[in-house]
């Protein structure tokens, strides 16, 4: 993202850094820099980014023929000798794509809870990420500030309004474009079930009505993914408030969720609009206001009978 700074620093106040030139400093990182083969470099477990193979990979892979990887990926070495990747996965994928048996990679020291941040870190650069992507990569990374002893200690309240000790959230959101409250909302997102993370990522489920959902267990979740299959829509926040009140009661049953989401929305009736000013004018001083409706129903009754008859005397 522009403009935002990393809170992601290696070290640079060694005795040797302060005793060496910039020259030797150069050369000390290019003798980081190797190709590695790709058979050697294990992705970053449970990564939370996915790898598209789409019109930008495409050109990915294309530039990688011309000129080859520009910017070196990042990996650790492992204990076990491998590799493991931190940054760069799509380079990975489009040098396996190119045809390519190695990958232009800086090794670094690291241990898995600065990776886990750094990896994090350099993916949200990306222009579009999903939720579920955001959701996964925010959790891990407050996990990892977790066991190197920061607090995160959030609270669950759904609209994030009342978080305690959110010293790491916090330091989250000075980094990101998302506020403390937002990131509180992506992290609830990890508890819905792939199936409604999905149509979270497809756009079908809002944001707010997805953290409300995700307070149901998985049970009641996979028989409101029936429902959405059965009936082909997904529930409001309205909706989604009521389940999850139902839930808290012992009272959500599957009949429940039936019921529910056999509800007609206000945003799914179709809407008739009618001119105030035209329909008044067809219609007798004497009709009082009140009786409108029934006037232009009644109407409409006669004018169907009218073209129905009519059309009976022309088939004839």
């Amino acid at each position: 993202m522009a403009g935002r700074k990393s809170d992601f620093t290696l070290p640079t106040n060694t005795l040797d850094e302060l005793f060496s030139s910039q020259e030797e400093r150069d050369e000390a990182k290019l003798s980081k820099i190797r190709d590695i083969p790709l058979e050697e470099i294990d992705d970053f477990p449970d990564h939370p980014f996915k790898v598209r193979e789409d019109e930008d990979m495409f050109q990915l892979v294309e530039s990688i023929k011309e000129r080859g990887v520009i910017t070196p990926a990042t990996v650790r070495q492992k204990e076990d000798g491998r590799y493991e990747l931190i940054s760069g996965h799509r380079r990975k994928r489009a040098c396996e794509l190119a045809g390519f048996e190695t990958l232009r990679c800086e090794v670094v020291d690291l241990d898995r809870d600065e990776a886990t941040i750094l990896m994090v870190e350099s993916n949200f650069q990306r222009s579009q990420i999903l939720p579920s992507e955001k959701a996964h990569a925010y959790k891990m990374r407050l996990d990892a500030m977790k066991r190197q002893g920061q607090r995160t200690d959030l609270t669950c309240a759904p609209l994030g309004d009342k978080l305690v000790g959110t010293k790491s959230v916090m330091l989250l959101a000075d980094k990101s474009d998302d506020s403390k409250t937002q990131i509180q909302r992506y992290i609830r997102l990890t508890n819905l079930v792939p199936e409604l993370l999905e149509f979270v990522d497809e756009g079908r489920i809002k944001m707010r009505p997805a953290v409300e959902l995700s307070y149901l267990n998985e049970d009641c979740q996979r028989d409101l993914v029936d429902e959405i299959d059965l009936n082909d829509c997904t529930p409001s926040h309205d909706q989604a408030i009521r389940m999850r009140k139902f839930f808290e009661e012992g009272k959500l049953t599957t009949e429940a969720i039936s019921a529910i989401m056999s509800e007609e929305k206000p945003n799914q009736r179709e809407k008739i609009v009618l001119r105030g000013d035209r329909v008044r004018s067809l219609i007798p001083k004497n009709i009082p206001i009140n009786q409108t409706e029934e006037y232009v129903c009644k109407a409409l009754e006669h004018y169907n009978r009218f073209l129905r008859n009519r059309a009976e005397r022309d088939s004839r």
